[in-house]
């Protein structure tokens, strides 16, 4: 039974859909080496893994890259869009990004990406939060969930890890 002096919840912020109610979006993969190793295969290297022709603005053919405190999309005829901007950057440990591919700064979310040494390399662990700043929350949200798995196994392939590295 409720307290008789609870008073209701606001307006809003716990009704079913909004983006209060929005788990972030946490996965990992261990891939073979370093921290520094990972990292600079995560960073440097993004255009040899990341799945272009289904994760991107422009399509198959465009390149991937970071670039000063932004992530960048550069497409075959030289068109450019940002897909974030990072604003906390700590090689090879870790690095924070606003996060908008295909849409504005106005419309980001918030990308945490960690590395640390585990048994058997490095642990990658992708944080994908802050859905109160998309444009549609709920489907942002489930566009990612769907997306983060096959994007970083990608990555752990590309870093030699089994092509039965769960990300989870």
């Amino acid at each position: 039974m409720e307290n008789l002096f609870s008073h209701p919840a606001a307006s809003g912020a716990d009704e079913p859909g909004t983006p209060a109610d929005v788990d972030p979006v946490v996965y990992a993969v261990v891939v073979p080496g370093s921290v520094s190793r990972a990292f600079i295969g995560f960073t440097e290297h993004t255009h040899l893994w990341w799945p272009m022709e289904s994760n991107s603005v422009f399509g198959a053919g465009s390149y991937v890259e970071f670039e000063e405190n932004l992530i960048l999309e550069t497409a075959d005829d030289g068109r450019t869009t940002t897909w974030g901007t990072i604003d906390d950057w700590q090689p090879p440990m870790s690095f924070h990004a606003s996060w908008y591919p295909g849409s504005t700064a106005l419309w980001s979310t918030e990308l945490r990406v960690a590395f640390r040494s585990v048994d058997g390399g490095t642990e990658v662990r992708v944080v994908h939060d802050g859905w109160e700043g998309a444009e549609d929350p709920s489907a942002t949200h489930a566009k990612y969930e769907q997306d983060w798995p096959e994007v970083l196994a990608r990555f752990a392939r590309f870093m030699g890890a089994g092509a039965d590295q769960p990300a989870g």
